[in-house]
């Protein structure tokens, strides 16, 4: 997934607001909390972006070749995408909205209704 499509698809994601930090990386949170990111890593690697995951899929993706723990994350169940063939567009897109939903479900009930989620 490039960057472009993976900005597109975390756009679509109700109350979901993006920054550009960490030497330009793409990164998308909801209520003030990360759930995926997209680094800024040239051509050469377009296609690295990591999420949050549940702890039973952070377990099996993280045996999937092109799939490993999340530099710096993965102590909180982060796995990266190292290669645009270790994932289809499709599943990116189901494991985005999962981190999406696993985020929002831990925000205060306050937050969430002020979000509108």
């Amino acid at each position: 997934m490039t960057r472009e499509e993976f900005d597109h698809y975390c756009k679509s994601l109700k109350s979901a607001t993006h920054v550009v930090q960490w030497r330009g990386a793409s990164v998308w949170k909801i209520g003030g909390k990360i759930f995926a990111i997209h680094p800024d890593l040239g051509e050469d690697q377009k296609h690295k972006l990591s999420f949050k995951c549940s702890n039973l899929s952070y377990q099996i993706l993280c045996e999937l070749p092109g799939i490993v723990p999340a530099p710096y994350l993965a102590r909180a169940k982060w796995v990266q995408i190292q290669t645009a063939e270790a994932m289809n567009h499709e599943d990116i897109c189901d494991y985005i909205k999962t981190a999406y939903d696993i985020i929002s479900n831990k925000l205060p009930r306050n937050k969430k209704s002020e979000l509108g989620i």
